[in-house]
C-alpha cells in the first residue's frame, strides 16, 4: 500500500504539536472527515500539516478551508498557496470568496471574523464536516485576554477562547491553545527546508491601526523585557477564568430557561426576566448571546442595555428599544426581547410590524 501523501513531511512536525492535534482529532467519530481552517499563514499551514499526519495515520479523511477575503491585494496568491499546500498534504482545499463590510457598526477586524466563520461553516457542510481544526495557539490567548481586559469585557470575557466550540452546526477545536508560538514556527522552517513551500505573510499583523498588530508591536516588547512569563500567565488566566465562567453559566441557564423562552431561543419574555434578582439579569443576557453565537458586549453597553430593559414598558410598547449589537438587533416587541439578524432599520422595522 502507498504511503500517505502526508508521511513524507512527518519529519517537519514537533510531537507536542501533534499530540494536541491528536487528542483533539479523538472528539470526532472514526473515520469521520475533519477540516481545517487554512489561511496559507504560518500557524495554519502548520495545523494542516500536523492534522494531515494525524488524521492519515486515523484512517480519516481532510479537507482544508480557504476563506478569500478579498482585503489584500495578494489574496489571491494567497488562494493558490492554501490549495498547493492542501496538495502537498494530500488533502482537499475548498476555497469560498466573502465580502467584509465593516460599515453595518462592525470593525473590520469583527466583520473580516463574522464573514470567515459563516464561510467556514458553509464549505463545511457543503464538505460534509462536522469538526473544524482552528490554529490559534498559547500566544493568540494571551492577546486575547489583554485586549478583552482593556476592552472592559468583565471577568467571564477573560476567559477568552476555548479549546473547543460549537457554532451553526460546526464543532470547532483549537488544539494549540497551550502551545507557544515559537513551536509552531520552528516546525515552518523545517517544512519550508524539506519542501520548498513558504508561508504567506498578511501585512495587517504588522499595522497597527488594528488593536491585536498593536499588541503585538508595541505592547509585547514592553511586556516580554518585564514580565517574560506573561503570555503562559494570561494564558493560565484564561483556563483558570473559564473554569469559573462554566459554574456562571450553569447558574445562568438555570435562569435563563425559565424565561418563557420562544422561537428556538431568539426570544424571551421581558417581565420574567424582570422577575430575576437584579444580579442574575446581566448573566442570563451574557448566556443568552452566547447561546446565539455573539460575543460578549463589554461592560459599559452592557450596563446600558439593562438601563433600557429594566425601564421600557412592561409590555413592550415603547417601539425605541433598538440596541445594536455586531450584525444583530435586540428588540421589545409585544413583552419580549427578541434578537434578530440583519443591519438595515427597514429590517427592524418590517420585525416590529409583524
Amino acid at each position: 500500500m502507498n504511503a500517505h501523501p502526508a508521511a513524507q513531511w512527518q519529519a517537519a512536525c514537533d510531537e507536542r504539536l501533534l499530540a494536541a492535534v491528536r487528542g483533539a482529532l479523538t472528539d470526532a467519530p472514526a473515520g469521520a472527515a475533519i477540516g481545517v481552517a487554512l489561511s496559507a499563514g504560518a500557524d495554519s499551514a502548520m495545523l494542516a500539516l500536523h492534522a494531515a499526519v494525524a488524521a492519515a495515520d486515523a484512517g480519516r479523511p481532510l479537507h482544508c478551508f480557504h476563506i478569500h477575503h478579498g482585503l489584500q491585494g495578494a489574496a489571491d496568491r494567497w488562494q493558490a498557496q492554501a490549495h498547493r499546500l492542501a496538495g502537498l498534504l494530500g488533502a482537499s482545499c475548498h476555497s469560498r470568496r466573502v465580502q467584509v463590510d465593516a460599515r453595518q457598526g462592525l470593525g473590520m477586524e469583527a466583520a473580516a471574523r463574522s464573514a470567515r466563520y459563516a464561510a467556514l461553516a458553509a464549505l463545511a457542510d457543503r464538505a460534509g464536516v462536522g469538526h473544524v481544526l482552528l490554529a490559534h495557539h498559547q500566544d493568540d490567548q494571551a492577546e486575547t485576554v489583554l485586549l478583552r481586559l482593556l476592552r472592559g469585557s468583565g471577568p467571564l470575557g477573560l476567559a477568552a477562547m476555548a479549546a473547543v466550540a460549537r457554532h451553526n452546526g460546526v464543532t470547532y477545536h483549537r488544539p494549540w491553545l497551550e502551545q507557544p508560538r515559537s513551536l509552531i514556527l520552528q516546525a515552518a522552517q523545517r517544512f519550508e527546508a524539506l519542501s520548498a513551500w513558504r508561508p504567506v505573510q498578511d501585512p495587517s499583523n504588522q499595522d497597527p491601526q488594528y488593536k491585536r498588530a498593536a499588541v503585538r508591536l508595541d505592547l509585547a516588547p514592553v511586556l516580554d523585557a518585564h514580565w517574560p512569563a506573561w503570555r503562559r500567565t494570561l494564558s493560565r488566566h484564561a483556563r483558570q477564568a473559564r473554569e469559573l465562567a462554566q459554574r456562571a453559566q450553569d447558574a445562568a441557564r438555570e435562569d435563563w430557561l425559565r424565561l418563557d423562552l420562544r422561537d428556538g431561543g431568539a426570544s424571551f419574555s421581558l417581565s420574567a426576566w424582570r422577575l430575576l434578582p437584579q444580579a442574575h439579569q446581566a448573566p442570563v443576557l451574557r448566556f443568552w448571546l452566547q447561546e446565539r453565537g455573539l460575543r460578549m458586549p463589554t461592560e459599559a453597553r452592557l450596563d446600558a442595555w439593562l438601563k433600557q430593559l429594566r425601564e421600557v414598558h412592561a409590555l413592550g410598547h415603547d417601539r425605541q428599544v433598538r440596541l445594536r449589537h455586531e450584525n444583530h438587533w435586540i428588540l421589545v416587541q409585544k413583552g419580549r426581547v427578541r434578537l434578530i439578524s440583519g443591519a438595515s432599520d427597514g429590517n427592524i422595522l418590517k420585525t416590529q410590524l409583524e
